[in-house]
Formats: C-alpha cells, structure tokens, sequence
C-alpha cells in the first residue's frame, strides 16, 4: 500500500514485511520510515519533549536565583540584628 508521501522516495527502496511504510534502502542497508503520520506524531512528542524541558530548566534558574535571594535577606537581617 502505497501513500503519495512515499513516492516523494527512490523507487529503490524495499518494503519491510509487516511494516506499512518501512522500506530497506539497498545501497547503506538502513530502515527508511516513509510513514509521514508517524513522523509528524514523533516530533510533536519530540518539541512536547523540549519544552518541558526547556520550563524545567526554567524553573530550576529561578529557584537558584530564589535561594540566592533569600540568602542575601538572611546575611543583611543578621547585619542589622548585630547593629553594623
């Protein structure tokens, strides 16, 4: 079963049995996934990735920056308890 995505793709490639869209490029012998379904599903799981990745880091740099921040607070409370 052949999709026009697929045609976009030398008409040298094999078809992987039980693999709708998975063809053998003869000459590196590597699986090709044609299946642009599959593909499209796989970055947008892929760029859901990133950016969960990207708030967590967020988020880890603004707790640091919260830390460094209440440690400031504490060393000048201390200041002013001591009386300097």
């Amino acid at each position: 079963m052949s999709t026009p995505n697929e045609d976009k793709f030398h008409k040298d490639l094999i078809p992987v049995k039980g693999r709708d869209g998975w063809y053998r490029d003869p000459y590196s012998n590597a699986i090709v996934n044609c299946n642009m379904d599959e593909y499209d599903e796989y970055m947008a799981a892929y760029k859901r990735r990133q950016n969960k990745d990207q708030k967590f880091e967020t988020l880890q740099t603004e707790v640091s920056e919260l830390k460094s921040d209440i440690g400031e607070i504490k060393d000048l409370l201390k200041s002013l308890l001591k009386g300097e």
